[in-house]
């Protein structure tokens, strides 16, 4: 049912009003929230608090230990995607490992190369409160293997960005949202990481936030 569903989405994506040339790719503000990542398939990969700093292009995730879902991934990511690096933290061992980010991309943001596909409704707008408009964003992911597709709402918030690669699919959907920063001491690293040496990065291996949900 889930992979009807995002199916079902990618369709309308596609049937949305075409291309224009005259919108460009707006950045969220900064915020607080939560993200779930579901595989095109259904499966929970992860569900867990977000904050994000959109002037410094820093985001923290963690995944929600008091919901746990068979399957899913326990995540700490503290991702600095204008320095190229990021923190895979677990604090019950107090262990900490840095890493070279070597992909910048994320879905809470759209990036500057993405095309505007469209407006799209959802429900009815014009019944207060029975209505959402998202724009929809489409691109090629940086290696050409795949593609995705972002929707914001008219203000930029995220509501969903699909990626599609040869070997798998997902979609984070971004919920409970407010517009600030809740906690600033959360995208700050943390003692435990503190002076930790960069990790080599195996061949072939291609560090980003994507990745860490494959």
């Amino acid at each position: 049912k889930m992979y009807a569903a995002a199916t079902l989405f990618v369709l309308m994506c596609l049937a949305a009003a075409t291309h224009a040339d005259h919108h460009h790719p707006c950045h969220p503000p900064d915020l607080t929230g939560f993200m779930s990542v579901l595989s095109m398939k259904g499966e929970v990969k992860a569900y867990g608090a977000i904050t994000y700093d959109s002037t410094a292009n820093k985001l923290r995730f963690r995944s929600n230990e008091s919901q746990p879902t068979n399957g899913s991934l326990g995540l700490d990511l503290l991702m600095f995607f204008n320095e190229g690096i990021f923190y895979e933290i677990d604090s019950k061992n107090e262990s900490c490992e840095k890493k070279k980010l070597h992909c910048s991309m994320h879905p809470l943001d759209i990036p500057d190369g993405a095309k505007f596909h469209g407006l799209m409704s959802a429900g009815n707008p014009s019944i207060n409160g029975e209505g959402l408009k998202v724009n929809i964003w489409t691109g090629q992911m940086p290696d050409s293997k795949g593609y995705y597709s972002t929707s914001v709402t008219m203000g930029c918030l995220p509501v969903t960005t699909m990626y599609f690669t040869d070997t798998s699919s997902f979609i984070f959907s971004v919920m409970e949202i407010e517009n600030e920063i809740k906690d600033p001491g959360l995208l700050v690293v943390p003692s435990v990481c503190q002076g930790q040496p960069l990790e080599e990065t195996p061949e072939g291996t291609v560090n980003s936030f994507l990745s860490e949900f494959m």
